[in-house]
């Protein structure tokens, strides 16, 4: 619910005033148009209420596990979309061990 950021100034990246998205994805872009010289995004940290912070989420699957999931499926599978699995909800779903802890650090490494 507050991993979400509202962009205020676009900078030179292909996002738009107004669009909202996650912390990381906010925190990629900035590293990747910093070395390339280029202008950083500028954003606002949002509070989105608990079913939209669930569909805006980087993870299809945990989407589609929450609300609308016919919805969820035909867009993630009409765009072309690959779920990382780098999140605790979709490694449960799939019954993959859970990515907190010491693992985590080693794999890391």
């Amino acid at each position: 619910m507050f991993n979400n950021i509202k962009i205020v100034d676009a900078g030179s990246s292909e996002f738009m005033v107004g669009d909202i998205i996650t912390r990381d994805m906010f925190d990629e872009t900035n590293e990747s148009l910093v070395e390339q010289g280029g202008e950083p995004l500028k954003g606002k940290q949002v509070l989105l209420g608990i079913t939209k912070s669930s569909l805006n989420t980087d993870s299809w699957l945990a989407a589609a596990s929450f609300i609308y999931t016919s919805r969820v499926l035909t867009d993630a599978s009409a765009s072309g979309k690959v779920d990382r699995l780098l999140g605790l909800k979709e490694n449960v779903i799939i019954g993959r061990l859970i990515p907190t802890g010491e693992r985590v650090s080693k794999e890391a490494k």
